[in-house]
């Protein structure tokens, strides 16, 4: 995940100066550079890792030593302190026995827990996953901005189609952990008493998350993003093309005003300039000061 998240910050910073237009609600919006719509996916996935990391420190207490029901009869004195001590030593992390045997053996929280930190990585990378192929569709007929890595021959019966199939199994991946995350949710309510017998489910379903999104993170590095380019000349015509730009204007001669303009346009298929100068509110060269899509997109977070 971390190095997925480098090749997206370093992306942002390659595209840092590419003007293109936003979009919101699905429909064109104000501009931004691509580096800062990247920007906004890298901080994404490094707080899905800060949460994986916290989520997880509940399952370094153990269970072992309170045997049955959590009271620890039959175990020898200061067994589960040995016990938390060596795994501790075997594996690097700071193992301890839990404060409460009868918390941990009748619930199964701390790994609910650590599932609800998998399913805020997931979260993300869907939303990523599915940006991208946006931004990719096409080439020709859709938005065309992206241009992803062609890795796999193309459709069956259409010649020369390249799908988006890192992103699609990406997406695939995702709703598959927000599946088993919640299969792992209902499976830790089902502690009856002193004890939750449904470890098996929820450790298998864990384990299966862990190693999928693991190995999506890597391929989609390494087989999508890592090799993206732009279409440079779409993104600049989008730019022009764009009515949204009006929203300059608006403190200049207010928002009626331009979005008068910006309905001109649309309805007669002329420019933004060409509608703003016939409506007569501005001239040319206060239209060309105003309306300028770099100044507009403003500077990109560190």
């Amino acid at each position: 995940m971390r190095a997925l998240q480098q090749a997206i910050t370093d992306k942002a910073e390659l595209w840092r100066d590419v003007v293109k237009i936003g979009r919101t609600h699905l429909e064109d919006a104000v501009p931004l550079t691509v580096g800062q719509e990247w920007s906004g996916y890298a901080p994404q996935l490094e707080q899905a890792c800060e949460r994986v990391v916290d989520s997880s420190a509940g399952l370094l207490e153990l269970a072992m030593g309170g045997t049955a029901v959590g009271t620890g009869l039959n175990a020898p004195e200061g067994f589960a302190e040995q016990v938390a001590d060596e795994i501790a030593r075997a594996t690097g992390f700071s193992f301890t026995t839990a404060r409460n045997k009868f918390a941990a053996q009748g619930g199964l929280d701390a790994m609910v827990g650590a599932s609800s930190g998998l399913r805020a990585l997931a979260v993300p990378l869907m939303k990523i996953a599915n940006d991208i192929r946006w931004l990719a569709s096409g080439p020709r007929c859709g938005l065309g901005e992206l241009v992803l890595p062609s890795n796999e021959p193309g459709s069956s019966i259409m010649p020369g189609k390249v799908n988006p199939t890192q992103c699609e199994a990406m997406v695939m991946v995702c709703i598959q952990v927000l599946s088993e995350d919640q299969a792992i949710a209902f499976a830790g309510s089902q502690g009856n008493f002193e004890l939750n017998a449904m470890r098996p489910v929820i450790i298998n379903d864990f384990l299966h998350m862990t190693g999928i999104l693991a190995d999506a993170c890597a391929k989609f590095r390494e087989y999508c993003v890592e090799g993206a380019e732009l279409d440079r000349e779409r993104i600049e015509e989008y730019v022009d093309r764009s009515l949204m730009l009006v929203t300059a204007l608006s403190p200049v001669i207010g928002y009626d005003k331009a979005s008068a303009i910006a309905h001109r346009a649309n309805d007669g298929g002329t420019t933004l300039r060409a509608a703003a100068l016939a409506s007569g509110y501005v001239s040319g060269e206060e239209f060309d000061r105003i309306v300028d899509p770099t100044a507009m997109a403003g500077p990109t977070p560190a």
